[in-house]
């Protein structure tokens, strides 16, 4: 009995040690030197900052505990907490990367208007009126000024000047603090910033991104009893097969029915309004960046799925109206957010762009810009080696598949020279019109073609640069391609398409997508190219909905079997065919579950649609002299 005892201790002081061990190199695994330098060089404070209509946000101040000099302040405004919460806990990370730390700025968080622990009501994508309603009025420009007032006033050690940065809707907030400036805001970085929902996020061209909205509003959209420091909770999932999923949700009535039942507030107002009526018109924040102030610094991603439209418009809406010096673009190769990635930009699913773009982004021109207009020079900055004036370029563009950086004076470049492609019967796309009649594919409700081969809940980013095979060989897709190209083409700015299109309904959705086919064997060795021969890479897609053709505003039916013109555009590209590769354009009417499924007979609202407005339809794109359909875009040398 002793001897069994004696082996029994042994045995739990081994299972001790091991245990200990294993908690020892876990910890270690643990580790987090940033977080454990921020700890020993901020000073967290929290605020309740009030506005000129009494109403007070919350927010939460760190600021560097060497007090020998002055600091900017980095400022972020976001509806998606600044937790943790209480002086004693403090972010894993600051600035948009690690070297803003190691620069040293007062870095300052707010939740906005009616979030989290801020007072009042929020209202997504707020009209800002502030300034038409007069004195004592609020929007989310005057919380920004009356911020900034406040925090320049009562934050020690400031130096009195401000910038500001955001990712998504906090670029939205970045956008909005333009409009009628404070004095002290001297730099802003807008990020992939929300410019307009009727064609961001939740809208391209009229057509509804289903997945996207419903996982979003399914928890953001909760309406709150008060101030509150938790996240709400988000329903069980049912299936991590988007498709499945989204498909027996059928008709997009159901989604009340079926899951919100009438308590996301937003979603009610967003299928009310199917049109881009005064509601949405109210809401886009492009129509007052017409006179701003600060230096900007716009950044977006060519594969962001989320918000590609925002970061474009707002620059160019910005170049257009304000002066040209002060107004920069940077666009790389990077999904909703990657730019500011600590993991690195050098691939994306199956795209590799050859090193890490994202760190390249955030040291040669993301903290040099802050530091030219907050810090100024030398003596201002802790880093002497990084104290030089950041000379960005207007616009500095990743082109992909070159794989390098391009600087330009203007986006898109004046240089470049226009060209033009026709669709042709035999799959083809030449310098000449065809008249080859017209192309015919189906288009069934019923089996929608997938917007990606993975499964996935229908809202991801490597779709974005996938693999297009898949789609290229089912029946209801058509393709039309080049000969094989002798030299590299250079495609800059939109592409313009020119369709020509019949339906045997009354509506339908018209998908575009351009495509970079890669040819079969690797020209350096000449054998076949195992890993990415023949492969379809996806540059650029886009849709509309073939009611907006003419008017996002009065959409109207297509009178069945009549050729009818439809034109729209494809964002922005800047992208080198190789030669050896093929530009190949796809085109389809359904991408699902990512775009909601067209009924194809036209009824006033899809949003009210029934089962049995889904229906089975032919359509065709012509390409004959009389109805030409064409791809317009211009290319660099």
């Amino acid at each position: 009995m002793r001897a069994f005892t004696t082996r029994l201790v042994i045995f739990c002081l081994l299972v001790s040690s091991a245990m200990v061990t294993t908690s020892v190199a876990y910890a270690a695994d643990k580790a987090n030197p940033r977080a454990d330098y921020i700890r020993a060089n901020y000073t967290k404070y929290e605020y309740q900052i009030p506005m000129r209509d009494g109403i007070k946000l919350f927010t939460s101040v760190y600021i560097p505990n060497d007090d020998s000099q002055s600091y900017p302040m980095m400022f972020q405004r976001t509806p998606y907490r600044v937790a943790p919460y209480g002086a004693d806990n403090y972010k894993t990370s600051l600035g948009p990367s690690e070297s803003f730390e190691k620069e040293k700025f007062i870095f300052v968080f707010q939740d906005v208007r009616g979030k989290y622990m801020s007072e009042g009501e929020f209202v997504n994508m707020r009209p800002q009126d502030a300034y038409k309603r007069g004195k004592g009025a609020t929007d989310d420009a005057t919380d920004t000024y009356d911020s900034i007032d406040w925090l320049v006033k009562n934050i020690p050690t400031n130096n009195g000047k401000v910038g500001m940065w955001g990712t998504s809707y906090p670029g939205y907030y970045t956008s909005v603090a333009s409009i009628n400036s404070h004095p002290a805001l001297k730099a802003i970085s807008p990020q992939a910033p929300i410019a307009d929902w009727f064609f961001d996020d939740f809208h391209r061209n009229g057509a509804f991104v289903t997945p996207m909205a419903f996982i979003f509003f399914d928890s953001f959209d909760k309406k709150r009893a008060g101030p509150q420091a938790h996240n709400e909770k988000r329903m069980d999932s049912v299936t991590p097969d988007g498709y499945q999923f989204f498909k027996e949700l059928g008709p997009l009535s159901n989604v009340n029915k079926k899951y919100f039942n009438g308590t996301r507030p937003f979603w009610n107002e967003l299928t009310e309004h199917p049109n881009y009526d005064d509601y949405w018109k109210a809401r886009d924040v492009l129509q007052h960046l017409g006179n701003t102030k600060p230096a900007t610094l716009v950044v977006g991603g060519w594969y962001d799925t989320e918000d590609l439209y925002g970061p474009l418009y707002t620059y160019q809406t910005m170049s257009d109206n304000n002066k040209k010096d002060h107004i920069k673009l940077v666009m790389g190769p990077w999904y909703h957010g990657q730019w500011n990635s600590r993991s690195g930009g050098s691939k994306l699913g199956e795209a590799n762009f050859g090193f890490d773009t994202s760190k390249w982004f955030q040291e040669e021109i993301q903290l040099p810009f802050f530091k030219e207009h907050l810090k100024g020079n030398a003596s201002n900055s802790t880093n002497s080696k990084q104290a030089k004036a950041s000379n960005i370029a207007t616009a500095t563009i990743f082109e992909t598949g070159s794989n390098r950086w391009r600087k330009f004076d203007v986006w898109p470049p004046k240089e470049a020279k226009a060209q033009t492609l026709y669709l042709s019967g035999n799959e083809s796309l030449s310098a000449n019109k065809s008249d080859s009649g017209a192309s015919e594919y189906i288009s069934d409700p019923n089996k929608p073609v997938p917007h990606s081969a993975k499964i996935s809940r229908g809202w991801d980013r490597p779709y974005m640069v996938e693999d297009q095979r898949f789609a290229a060989r089912r029946p209801d897709v058509l393709v039309f391609e080049t000969e094989v190209l002798d030299n590299d083409l250079t495609l800059s700015g939109a592409i313009d398409l020119d369709l020509w299109f019949s339906t045997t309904q009354s509506a339908a959705d018209i998908v575009v997508k351009l495509v970079d086919v890669k040819p079969g064997k690797d020209e350096t060795n000449n054998r076949v190219d195992r890993a990415t021969g023949n492969r379809h890479e996806l540059v650029r897609w886009g849709v509309i909905r073939g009611r907006f053709r003419d008017s996002m505003s009065e959409p109207k039916p297509f009178k069945p079997n009549t050729p009818t013109q439809v034109k729209f555009e494809l964002y922005d590209v800047l992208h080198t065919f190789k030669r050896g590769h093929k530009l190949q354009i796809q085109i389809q009417s359904s991408m699902f579950p990512f775009i909601d499924i067209n009924p194809q007979k036209y009824v006033d609202n899809i949003f009210e649609a029934k089962e049995s407005d889904f229906k089975r339809a032919f359509h065709k794109i012509y390409h004959t002299k009389k109805y030409p359909s064409a791809i317009k875009f211009k290319t660099l040398n």
